[in-house]
C-alpha cells in the first residue's frame, strides 16, 4: 500500500516533532510513505469561522495531491475530520468518496487498518491522555460517556502497549478542553476556564505529561500550563509511540 503523509500546517509550523515522529513510526512499521511537498492547509480555520466556501480551493488542492494514494494519513483528528466532512462538497462523486474512505487519523489508521499489536515502545512517564472532541465525537477513536455502548479507546489502546507507561486515570476523562479553533479566540474567558479544568484534572492524579492525538489542543493547555508555571509537559502521541 502507498501511503500519504499529510501534515496540518500547525503542527508543520509549531509541532514539526509530532510530524517527524508520524514519518519515523510508520516507516519503521515498514510501510511505504510519501510525503507530498506541495500539500498545504486543509481549510478548516475558514470553515469553522461559518465560511466553508472560502476553504474549497484548499480542499481542491488536497484531493489533486492526495487522490493518488492508497491511505492518507495525518496525526490530526481534527483535520482528518474537516477533509471527511466536507471534501464532497467541493470535488467529483468519485474523488471525495474516495478520499473520505482512504483518510485516517494516525490511531485509527494504526489501530484499524495495520491492527498494530506490537508497539515496541518505551516511556517510563505518568501519562494523562486527552481525547480531542473531534476525533473522540467526530471519528469516533474512543467512547463518548454520553453513549450507552461498549467501552473502547484506540488512543489508549495504543498507548497501553508502551513500555514503563502509566497512564492516569483522568476524573472526566472526555472533557472538552475549550479550544475549539475560533472559539478560543471569540470567547476567550471561557475558553480559559475549560482549559484550565481539564489541565486541573490531569495535575490531580499526577501528570507528568499530557499526549492526545491533536496538538491543536495541546498547543491550548500548554500555553496556559506555561502562563501557570505549571511542571507538566506535552507531546503527541506519535512521538510516545516512537520513543525507543
Amino acid at each position: 500500500m502507498k501511503i500519504g503523509l499529510f501534515i496540518p500546517c500547525y503542527i508543520d509550523q509549531f509541532y514539526p516533532q509530532a510530524g517527524i515522529a508520524t514519518y519515523k513510526l510508520l516507516v519503521r512499521l515498514g510501510l511505504d510513505v510519501d510525503f507530498h511537498t506541495q500539500q498545504t492547509c486543509c481549510g478548516q480555520p475558514v470553515a469553522n469561522a461559518g465560511f466553508e466556501a472560502y476553504g474549497g480551493d484548499a480542499l481542491r488542492h488536497f484531493a489533486d495531491n492526495f487522490k493518488r494514494y492508497d491511505y492518507i494519513v495525518a496525526p490530526s483528528g481534527s483535520c482528518v475530520l474537516h477533509v471527511k466532512e466536507h471534501i464532497g462538497h467541493f470535488t467529483e462523486d468519485s474523488i471525495g468518496l474516495k478520499i473520505k474512505d482512504s483518510v485516517f487519523e494516525l490511531c485509527e489508521f494504526l489501530t484499524d487498518i495495520i491492527k498494530l499489536e506490537n508497539v515496541d515502545a518505551t516511556f517510563p512517564h505518568k501519562v494523562g491522555l486527552h481525547n480531542g472532541c473531534h476525533g473522540l465525537r467526530g471519528l469516533r477513536l474512543a467512547r463518548a460517556s454520553e453513549l450507552n455502548i461498549p467501552d473502547f479507546n484506540k488512543p489508549r489502546s495504543l498507548l497501553e502497549k508502551v513500555k514503563g507507561i502509566q497512564l492516569v486515570e483522568l476524573t472526566r476523562r472526555d472533557e472538552c478542553c475549550g479550544f475549539g479553533g475560533t472559539f478560543s479566540v471569540t470567547e476567550e474567558a471561557i475558553s480559559t476556564r475549560m482549559g484550565e479544568d481539564r489541565l486541573e484534572d490531569h495535575l490531580a492524579h499526577g501528570a507528568e505529561y499530557i499526549t492526545s492525538t491533536d496538538t491543536s489542543c495541546m498547543m491550548h493547555l500548554e500555553g496556559l500550563a506555561r502562563r501557570r508555571k505549571d511542571s507538566v509537559r506535552f507531546v503527541h502521541i506519535a512521538e510516545i509511540l516512537n520513543q525507543q
